[in-house]
């Protein structure tokens, strides 16, 4: 209780549950926009519930991460060295490494995962013969609940594990961190069917969000492998393509209200 308080009434503790939960929101845009894409797949009645699902399922994972911290930080521990790594930067430190952890190893398969989903999607997308299932199998059935689900709880515990050793390396508070663990969640459950949403009205979003699970995906193997690409370059780059395909969206809108559509 003392440590909850703290978090309202410390300045520092405040301050830093302010930079945590705009953090973790940050970070949880990325579980959303998978999570968002992979439901509209499913029938329409089913994709509310699966989106609370996968929600509800990315916020249990984080709160047993968190109870879980020893165990956690001992994940960054390496447990495999194949001895060799790059030429030193300009801060001596080497440009890649060989060196893996179990977190380097999840998030090599993570990243793997998601360039693998996100080539599918959007050869899904670009080919006009393709089927009417993301996962190519066939022309008559689509996503299954269950392998909409199965895919989340993937992405969900690799996100999970991110967003948790960042927490993990802003504060040593144990209520700041659930409590911007929550506030984050709550943002992506609010946040869920608008997003999905304009996602479904707007069919080259689609190709944009895919596109960014293709960098996130580069992003996560690149920081498995001891190659850190400064998160602000990347939230920069996508909040930079949103924008200009917002402007396209307006762009279009004005077309379409010009030619009387």
């Amino acid at each position: 209780m003392d440590s909850l308080l703290s978090a309202f009434t410390d300045p520092a503790a405040l301050a830093a549950l302010i930079a945590l939960v705009v953090m973790e929101v940050v970070l949880g845009i990325d579980n959303l926009v998978f999570i968002s894409i992979l439901t509209n797949k499913l029938p329409e009645a089913q994709q509310p519930k699966a989106r609370r699902i996968g929600i509800g399922l990315a916020l249990g994972m984080r709160l047993v991460l968190l109870s879980m911290i020893a165990w956690l930080v001992g994940l960054t521990q390496p447990v495999i060295d194949l001895g060799f790594s790059g030429p030193p930067d300009m801060h001596g430190a080497p440009t890649f490494e060989t060196q893996f952890s179990w977190r380097d190893l999840i998030l090599i398969a993570g990243g793997l995962f998601l360039i693998w989903k996100a080539t599918k999607e959007i050869h899904h997308n670009v080919d006009p013969d393709g089927s009417d299932d993301v996962l190519g199998k066939d022309g008559k059935t689509a996503i299954s609940f269950g392998s909409a689900i199965a895919q989340i709880i993937v992405l969900d515990m690799i996100f999970s594990l991110d967003s948790i050793l960042t927490a993990v390396g802003m504060t040593d508070n144990l209520a700041v961190m659930v409590i911007a663990v929550i506030v984050a969640v709550t943002v992506m459950l609010v946040a869920a069917d608008p997003l999905a949403n304009f996602i479904a009205r707007n069919p080259t979003v689609v190709m944009l969000a895919l596109g960014f699970l293709l960098m996130i995906g580069a992003v996560l193997i690149a920081d498995g492998f001891g190659v850190h690409v400064p998160k602000g370059y990347i939230y920069a780059a996508m909040a930079f393509s949103t924008l200009v395909e917002v402007l396209n969206i307006f762009a279009r809108r004005a077309k379409m209200r010009k030619d009387g559509v």
